[in-house]
Formats: C-alpha cells, structure tokens, sequence
C-alpha cells in the first residue's frame, strides 16, 4: 500500500486513471459474463416472436459461402430474426442499466448532473451498439457456419463487450467528472 499510496502523490492524474481503468475493466467484464448468461437462456424467452427477419438496411453480403442480411440493427431470418434482436437488446440494456450506476458512483465518483448524464450515455449506447451490431450481424452469420450457439455467442458479449469497453471509457471519462476534492 506504501508504494501506491507513495504513488498517487507524487502522480496524482495518473493513479486517478490507473484506479479508474482498472475498476472499469472489472466492472465491465463482469457486466459482459452477465449479458452473456442473459444471451444464452433469452432467445428462449422470445422464441414466441418466431424466426422472422427484422432488420435494417438488410443488405444482402456472402462471405466464405454464407449469404445473409447485412444490417445496422436487427437479423435476418436464418441468424435469428426478431427473437434474437430481442434477446440481444434485452440483455444490452440489462447490463447497462446496471452498469451505468455502477460506473457513474463508483468508478469515477462522479457527482454531475445525473440527467444529462443519463442522456449522453443513452446516446453513446445507441451509437456503441449500431457499430456493434453491424459487425456482430457479420460475427453471427459466419460463425455460425463454425460453431455452435453458444460458442458464438461468447464472441457476441467478447465483440460486444470489447468495443463498448473502449469506447465507453473515454465516454465516461467525459461525462463522469470527478467529483473535486476540498
């Protein structure tokens, strides 16, 4: 403890980053192993929404044989359909109602004005997941040519997970001010 303590004097900016990055990883690798749980058992829970393709733009691509939907959001028939979107989202938003408490109070201590917080996050979090679901509707179609289910969907939270991770940092670096000391 001497040498951290020793430490966050001499670089006070430095240790800030170092506490928050650190408790940011674990934080958002535990709320990724959550939305994977909730990915694995929810298409279950929507299977009544049937297998029917939403999506948009529904671009038709193949890649290594496999034609398929390209889109922004949503999946088409054979990659899961609405149930699928709907799981994906559900639990998105799940972990991130949960994270965003979590990582506003407890990582970076902030003590700003929640509702404009609470709106530039909503806002990075549409943005984060059309990025992301673009790239995991590609993740999802040829994967599943490979593996099964449940193996492509640790590459859906990792894909996920990985990219909002980064992002989401430097988001919440902005909107996040640490609270000042006195």
């Amino acid at each position: 403890m001497k040498l951290w303590n020793a430490f966050a004097e001499k670089h006070p900016a430095a240790a800030q980053w170092v506490r928050e990055g650190g408790l940011f990883v674990i934080v958002s690798n535990l709320i990724t192993v959550l939305k994977y749980l909730l990915l694995q058992f929810l298409p279950a829970a929507f299977a009544g929404l049937g297998d029917a393709s939403f999506g948009w733009p529904g671009i038709p691509l193949t890649l290594f044989g496999e034609t398929f939907q390209w889109n922004i959001l949503g999946y088409d028939q054979e990659h899961g359909g609405l149930a699928y979107f709907c799981a994906y989202m559900v639990a998105m938003v799940i972990g991130e109602c949960i994270n965003f408490p979590i990582q506003r109070n407890f990582v970076f201590r902030s003590n700003g004005k929640l509702g404009p917080q609470i709106g530039w996050y909503l806002a990075a979090f549409c943005l984060i997941t059309c990025i992301v679901n673009s790239i995991n509707c590609i993740w999802v179609a040829v994967a599943g040519l490979l593996v099964p289910d449940f193996i492509y969907n640790i590459g859906t939270t990792v894909l996920n997970g990985g990219i909002s991770m980064v992002v989401f940092f430097f988001v919440n670096k902005k909107i996040f001010p640490a609270a000042k000391q006195n």
